[in-house]
């Protein structure tokens, strides 16, 4: 269903699990990030009406799974560790060129975003079918149905606004080099690294 070409090897999920208070910090990091994603997104393109509603709502969702997060880290004992440079979206975000039309940079960004999401609800499903602790793997797996809906909202949104062949043939170069990208990736305790 997400079209990723490179899946996540099962056993991230033995280093997470000795790892939970890092991939928590990592996770509550991700959903920050992911709401001033959307309010980057209300910033730069405001005129696109129906796209800021659904930012609205999606800092709303974004925030209240930071707190989410947060909670858990606090409910242990911790406290929320330092953000660390997400390796995965760095190399990510080099794909597209820089520059083009407005509609190109905002089709570019809503593929970034939907890649993301995509790449962090296969995560949450391996933590909800893996972990141990199946408090956490039950909160992981609520957490990966929403990941799935903001997947394909940034995806429909790239489509409406761009023209839909050149934006599928954009969707398939780029889920190609991020499964380049992933060949290096998936042996540290963070969600997408």
């Amino acid at each position: 269903m997400l079209g990723l070409k490179l899946p996540t090897d099962p056993r991230w999920v033995n280093i997470v699990e000795k790892n939970i208070e890092d991939i928590l910090t990592d996770h509550a990091y991700c959903e920050q990030k992911a709401a001033s994603t959307a309010i980057s997104l209300i910033v730069g393109f405001p005129e696109y009406t129906e796209l800021v509603q659904e930012m609205i709502a999606l800092v709303k969702e974004e925030i209240s799974h930071f707190k989410m997060v947060h909670d858990r880290i606090l409910d242990n004992g911790w406290t929320l560790g330092r953000d660390r440079k997400d390796e995965y979206v760095l190399k990510l975000i080099t794909f597209f060129p820089k520059g083009g039309s407005r509609t190109t940079q905002l089709v570019h960004r809503l593929l970034y975003a939907a890649l993301i999401e995509a790449r962090s609800c296969e995560r949450f499903r391996l933590l909800s079918e893996g972990l141990e602790d199946k408090d956490l793997a039950e909160f992981y797996r609520k957490l990966m149905v929403s990941e799935a809906n903001h997947y394909t909202m940034f995806l429909r949104f790239a489509r409406q606004y761009g023209d839909r062949k050149e934006v599928d043939r954009k969707w398939q170069d780029l889920l190609d080099f991020e499964a380049d990208i992933m060949k290096d990736l998936g042996k540290k305790e963070t969600i997408h690294g």
